[in-house]
């Protein structure tokens, strides 16, 4: 199985990309072995049939979805792919420049614009960009949602 990385690393957070229609479970939950969340504010989104995966590691971002996100269906596939590819492109281009930004920006994210990661990617993906930027006050480009 051919599993794409995506990599955001800030502190304890690393994410995987998949491509999964599946309903996130609430934090401490667990449910089939297709979706589950583990210990330590984890959120793990895999099925061994799909060729992505999304893994999340990071306090504090489970609480910020089930609480303070836009729920799924507000926005489209489209407007989360629009937004990630913006934010995505400032994120690449702040990891390389350390000395500016600090060691907020570790790991480069390989996200391909061409590829279609479906809705819960894009919708997981915008939302940790989102939560990434209300909690550390940076802006990637264009207005935040003040979720």
């Amino acid at each position: 199985m051919k599993k794409f990385i995506l990599a955001i690393c800030i502190s304890f957070l690393v994410v995987l990309a998949c491509n999964t229609q599946k309903q996130l479970p609430q934090s401490g939950s667990q449910t089939s072995t297709d979706t589950n969340t583990v210990a330590n504010d984890t959120v793990r989104i895999a099925n061994d049939e799909l060729e992505y995966e999304v893994i999340i590691i990071d306090p504090g971002f489970t609480g910020w979805l089930a609480s303070r996100a836009r729920p799924r269906g507000y926005y489209s596939q489209a407007y989360f792919e629009t937004k990630n590819r913006i934010w995505i492109n400032e994120w690449n281009s702040r990891v390389i420049q350390p000395q500016r930004y600090g060691d907020l920006y570790q790991m480069r994210i390989d996200y391909d614009p061409s590829i279609d990661y479906g809705y819960e990617v894009n919708y997981l993906i915008y939302n940790y960009l989102v939560y990434f930027q209300l909690t550390n006050r940076q802006k990637l480009g264009g207005v935040v949602p003040q979720n």
